[in-house]
């Protein structure tokens, strides 16, 4: 069994969103609400749900640029929020990102051989000459030319920036790439070409990917195992193809329920949805206004994420029940 690289425990992100008026009191977001995670060296770990459910602010955090309120995440044992500032330079050059937008995240005064090689002088890899040189190879393995080195993003396509991008997080050799939502701006053919390329970058650099998306046709391609998030809560953790096939908990069967296909007499799973997110703040299951399995246990207590007859791991207290 692959050893763990990434062990996240009990982690959690707040945020206050005031009122404009004194009586208004503020309201707490929970973005990331005690989630327990572990990630193994040389898979790829899918992470999805709907917008706003918290999967960007875990990635920050993962990033250190975010701080916790409470939790730790443990990186090849060392806990990445207690390092020092030394310590946490060496550890984001084990972990680097790509970031959604391929546009904003690159600087438009730089060519994109001066972006791909400012991580490698940042820290301090290499002369200068050497790391243009490792800059273009980089350029070249994700598929683009030498020729294109000295242009500036506004010259490249959406598809063609977000290779740079790629290329960017790849100079520094990292173990861990987290990847939030990589091709969710791209047209369809084109995320088909940077699925297909992340997924041989991972075995031509023996890479480790949290890959982060709303869309679960992109992340049953690229992942191993998937975990589903709900209100910043981790409601269901499987291999991807049991979760697929017989999954656990209703948030997850909604979520594939409202799955696009286009297999002809395929057959639509029968679930009903109703209600709206719960406020932050109440007791209880999380998903509780919005299930049609709810019992009473579910409107008082908070399920816990736990591991069902070996299949996977799941938070509802009905788990496995229809």
């Amino acid at each position: 069994m692959a050893s763990v690289l990434m062990d996240i425990q009990q982690l959690e992100k707040k945020y206050s969103l005031g009122g404009g008026f004194p009586q208004n009191r503020p309201r707490i977001v929970r973005a990331v609400d005690g989630v327990d995670l572990q990630i193994f060296e040389g898979e790829t770990l899918g992470l999805v749900g709907e917008s706003g459910c918290g999967k960007s602010t875990l990635a920050k955090l993962l990033m250190r640029l975010e701080e916790p309120d409470a939790g730790s995440a443990y990186f090849k044992d060392q806990n990445i929020f207690t390092l020092s500032a030394e310590a946490l330079k060496a550890y984001r050059r084990r972990v680097q990102m790509i970031f959604q937008d391929p546009y904003s995240s690159l600087n438009p005064r730089k060519t994109a051989m001066s972006i791909i090689a400012e991580p490698l002088t940042v820290h301090r890899m290499g002369n200068r000459q050497q790391n243009r040189e490792k800059a273009v190879q980089l350029m070249i393995k994700v598929g683009l030319s030498r020729e294109q080195s000295k242009r500036y993003p506004h010259e490249f396509s959406g598809g063609q920036r977000q290779r740079i991008g790629i290329a960017r997080a790849l100079a520094l050799q990292p173990a861990l790439v987290i990847a939030d939502e990589p091709v969710s701006a791209l047209d369809a053919s084109i995320q088909a070409q940077i699925l297909n390329l992340l997924k041989d970058l991972k075995k031509d650099f023996g890479l480790t990917y949290l890959f982060i998306s709303h869309d679960l046709n992109v992340i049953r391609h690229v992942s191993d195992r998937i975990a589903v998030m709900y209100l910043g809560r981790i409601v269901e953790l499987a291999d991807k193809n049991d979760l697929y096939e017989t999954p656990l908990h209703p948030y997850t069967r909604m979520l594939l329920m409202a799955m696009p296909s286009c297999a002809p007499g395929k057959k639509k799973r029968d679930m009903m949805i109703r209600g709206e997110a719960r406020d932050a703040g109440d007791p209880g299951c999380s998903f509780k206004n919005r299930c049609v399995y709810k019992i009473a246990v579910c409107e008082n207590t908070q399920p816990r994420l736990i591991r069902y007859q070996g299949r996977g791991w799941c938070a509802c207290h009905r788990a496995g029940d229809n």
